[in-house]
């Protein structure tokens, strides 16, 4: 069974605090905009570490790839 974008936001949400995230996806391939307190004053590679630490062994297992924008809250207002 392929995964659903809101079945990956769930894996996502389950393992980081998001204030907004938005999954898209096909079922292999996902976007993602994701909205997090997390992020403040991290680099991108850090960034997307943290939601990839969200979707533990999924992102090996089920997603095949994953695009993403992670942004703060702040960062997202603008």
């Amino acid at each position: 069974m392929l995964p659903t974008p809101e079945l990956v936001k769930s894996y996502i949400v389950a393992g980081l605090d998001c204030r907004h995230i938005e999954v898209e996806g096909d079922g292999q391939h996902f976007t993602a905009v994701i909205v997090s307190d997390a992020f403040a004053g991290k680099r991108l590679i850090q960034r997307h570490q943290l939601v990839y630490a969200a979707l533990g062994d999924r992102m090996r297992e089920e997603i095949h790839a994953l695009s993403m924008k992670t942004l703060t809250p702040e960062e997202f207002q603008k």
